[in-house]
């Protein structure tokens, strides 16, 4: 059997819902060809080992899924009998530690668990036959994982070289309430127009996740810098030589940016405190301003050119929405009479509450924050008075 590390197959990089415009530009800048888009990922064709580079990478994916084989299944008897005679001994460890992980949509199936129990007895069957050993199984994610994805009659099964999620980008060490994935976090600051250059403004900065992501955008510092697990390593014939040396090239990668300006404030304290913790995690400390204020009092470098980027509460019971009207409100003001010369982000859960900030949205990109739909709301703020002023002094 020819070596999976080096053998090009079908790869499925899986992402939430709306973010594969970003994901997909992402690995066209690695250097791969996409073959087909979805609404939850995309489709492409590497080896095991390109794998390792696309999961140290990419900042707005979720999994890594490495195409074993493709087969009609009818019910969970044709799943067992199709993966029996798959040679999983070369594969998988004998004494090691596997997962399952599926996605099925079968008329024979009420329940995934039931679709995952047959593929475990399959490859323990089989395990046993061939090694006279049996692996361990369970749900933690640190091992080794198939995934099986299964619609109607066409089954396909993978090897899961992520594990975890790669959406989760592992130096967050407190999220504080209500905080935005990072894969998230990125692919919004992605969807907007700053340079990396110029300054990124961020009031309401919560934990941090999005100044953070900022920061390791601008220095193009990569997720795979602060995860020390991944599945692909938990696989027979892994050569740790390959990981380190993409890792060596993430090392390599990083840009020192002189005169980067990231801003970051909040009105709570503790907020801000978990925001400098996880900041000193992600080693963007040193790249990012932080102070306790009302988001109205953020300081704003004059030059303009930059990014305001705020993330409000959403106000999902009746008594937060009145109070959060005025906040919209405020947000507009600020955006109005403070940040002139900048371009104003707002995400939002909340279209109503959008309406109260008074201006008018220039672009309306449409992303999920787990299962609520959300709009990055685009606002061109013109510097006028700025400008002007600019002229009296030259």
């Amino acid at each position: 059997m020819m070596s999976l590390y080096t053998k090009k197959a079908p790869v499925t990089v899986t992402c939430h819902k709306r973010l594969t415009p970003y994901l997909e530009q992402e690995i066209k800048d690695l250097g791969f060809t996409v073959e087909e888009t979805f609404v939850t990922g995309v489709r492409l064709l590497a080896s095991v080992n390109e794998c390792i580079r696309l999961n140290l990478h990419l900042r707005c994916a979720s999994q890594v899924l490495y195409s074993l084989q493709q087969f009609e299944a009818f019910n969970a008897d044709d799943i067992y009998r199709e993966l029996k005679s798959y040679p999983w001994e070369t594969l998988l460890p004998a004494d090691g530690y596997f997962s399952i992980t599926s996605n099925v949509q079968n008329e024979t199936i009420n329940n995934s668990m039931f679709a995952n129990l047959r593929v475990k007895d399959a490859v323990i069957d089989r395990m046993r036959e061939k090694t006279g050993k049996r692996p361990s199984t369970g749900a933690e994610l640190s091992g080794a994982v198939v995934h099986l994805f299964w619609k109607n009659e066409q089954a396909e099964v993978f090897i899961d070289t992520s594990g975890d999620s790669l959406g989760r980008h592992g130096y967050r060490k407190i999220p504080g309430k209500a905080p935005m994935l990072e894969g998230l976090a990125a692919a919004t600051i992605l969807a907007t127009r700053w340079d990396r250059r110029s300054p990124f403004i961020n009031p309401m900065c919560g934990s941090g996740t999005v100044a953070i992501e900022a920061a390791l955008i601008a220095t193009n510092s990569r997720p795979g810098l602060f995860r020390e697990n991944y599945a692909f390593m938990h696989l027979l014939g892994y050569d740790e030589k390959i990981y380190l040396q993409e890792r060596g090239i993430l090392e390599s990668q990083i840009v020192d940016v002189p005169g980067l300006k990231i801003i970051a404030t909040d009105l709570s304290p503790q907020a801000v405190e978990n925001a400098r913790k996880n900041a000193r995690a992600a080693g963007v400390a040193d790249l990012i301003t932080f102070s306790v204020c009302d988001f109205a009092a953020t300081p704003v470098p004059a030059e303009g050119g930059g990014v305001v980027y705020m993330n409000p509460e959403y106000g999902l019971r009746l008594g937060e929405i009145t109070a959060l009207e005025e906040t919209y409100s405020r947000i507009g003001d600020f955006m109005k009479q403070r940040c002139g010369g900048y371009t104003g982000y707002i995400f939002t859960g909340n279209l109503d509450l959008a309406k109260k900030i008074g201006l008018k949205a220039k672009r309306r990109i449409e992303f999920y924050n787990s299962t609520l739909d959300c709009r990055l709301l685009e606002y061109e703020l013109y510097a006028g008075t700025r400008d002007a002023r600019k002229l009296a002094q030259e």
